[in-house]
């Protein structure tokens, strides 16, 4: 890896979500996370001392700091995803607080979707639970590559190792069927602050790291393909002006991989093949860029390239598919229809689409496989879909941003559903 890259990833910040059971304290970690951290502002810490207390609590509830809407306030749970921005010496973050109940499932998926971390809390009094299990099999589901689980109030098991052994013992054993294996085990109490920013001194027999280390130096150079060169063209840049009145451009991001001037690359569907001419960035060219990097190609060819299309390296094409399948999780009230057409967005290509079968529904409590003949809200089902225009594709698992998509209501302009590919159909 290039001194630019290793840069580029060393100052990257790491997106996160906490998920678990409701109670088992997620705002109250984050909360913790950010006090300790001395991340938040002075008028902040005094508006949520002064709402403990109308509660007739003592000391700081630091959950308040994440539940913003009044009415997870009002039932002390957190029904929406909420987001928090800090920073230390060494990384930036960015949190999502997602929700426990299982009516909010999509919420979470949603928080997930991006995040290169998740923490599954679990309450040290009741050990792994189905809310437990089903947000860890959500977090597999949209590959999230780095999982901790945080066993959370230590202090009210007299912070017991027997205890964290045992928790420790039964999620692996869940975690193996899911084929989950990079996992590190926390003990902690969120509310004391025991092992989340400072190490404390009631767990002097955990001799793993704290919380806030692990998050500060998990190793997410790998998370992003840099393998397999795919760029999706945003827009074509032509300036009218004289000067530049033969430029043209294809502006965009490099969702994976990597690409340097001279590269033969192949644009699909069309097929067609170049070389890369010039790489532009906003300071100016270069010889190489890498994603995740937004960019101006140029190459040596006038061809005919538009928005969605896709600049792939020569001899790396992945799919090109009219029907594929696909993990779809449902986000709308309103049910699935399988008579009506839908729009599908897949990178920068918005094409019409059907469902043409669902294979099954997946219950996220006991994993099973369900029959059903359509999809509600917070569902989670396999199915098949067919497009009306080519879809360049890749696996979900291989590249997250070929293999994932949206699908969309084009009556209402409504995102109701979100997919994850799987597999083509021949």
């Amino acid at each position: 890896m290039s001194v630019v890259k290793k840069e580029l990833f060393e100052s990257e910040l790491l997106r996160f979500i906490t998920a678990g059971s409701v109670d088992d304290g997620k705002s109250t970690l984050i909360g913790r996370l950010l006090h300790d951290s001395k991340s938040i502002f002075e008028d902040q810490l005094s508006s949520i001392t002064n709402t403990t207390r109308k509660r007739g609590m003592e000391g700081v509830d630091l959950s308040l700091l994440t539940d913003g809407l009044q009415a997870e306030r009002e039932q002390g749970i957190t029904i929406d995803v909420a987001y928090r921005y800090f920073a230390t010496p060494k990384r930036k973050f960015i949190i999502a607080d997602t929700p426990g109940h299982e009516q909010y499932t999509r919420n979470m998926v949603t928080g997930a979707s991006t995040a290169n971390l998740a923490i599954i809390l679990v309450d040290a009094r009741n050990g792994v639970l189905t809310q437990s299990r089903r947000h860890t099999y959500l977090a597999s589901l949209v590959g999230i590559p780095h999982l901790v689980v945080a066993v959370n109030k230590m202090d009210l098991v007299d912070y017991s190792q027997e205890v964290f052994d045992r928790i420790c013992k039964d999620f692996a054993a869940f975690a193996d069927e899911l084929n989950l294996h990079n996992i590190e085990y926390i003990p902690m109490s969120a509310l004391r602050g025991d092992m989340v920013v400072e190490r404390g001194d009631k767990l002097a027999w955990y001799q793993g790291t704290t919380l806030m280390d692990l998050l500060e130096n998990v190793a997410i150079d790998h998370d992003i393909n840099l393998n397999d060169f795919r760029y999706p063209v945003q827009w074509v840049c032509r300036p009218q002006t004289e000067a530049l009145h033969d430029f043209r451009g294809y502006m965009g991001r490099i969702e994976s991989g990597a690409v340097k001037v001279g590269d033969a690359v192949t644009v699909l569907p069309s097929g067609l093949t170049s070389r890369i001419k010039e790489i532009l960035l906003y300071e100016g060219s270069a010889d190489d860029a890498f994603a995740p990097q937004s960019v101006t190609l140029t190459i040596e060819d006038h061809l005919d390239i538009s928005r969605g299309d896709l600049l792939v390296k020569t001899g790396e094409t992945p799919w090109v598919t009219k029907e594929f399948n696909a993990m779809l999780c449902w986000l709308s009230e309103q049910a699935l229809d399988s008579k009506r057409k839908y729009l599908i967005k897949h990178t920068t290509r918005t094409v019409k689409a059907i469902v043409s079968g669902i294979d099954y529904r997946i219950d996220v409590n006991t994993l099973k496989q369900e029959t059903v003949d359509t999809l509600n809200m917070n569902d989670i089902a396999q199915v098949r879909l067919k497009v009306q225009q080519p879809l360049i594709c890749d696996d979900y698992v291989r590249n997250h941003a070929t293999g994932s998509f949206i699908v969309i209501d084009e009556t209402s302009n409504n995102t109701v559903a979100a997919g994850m590919i799987s597999q083509q159909i021949n």
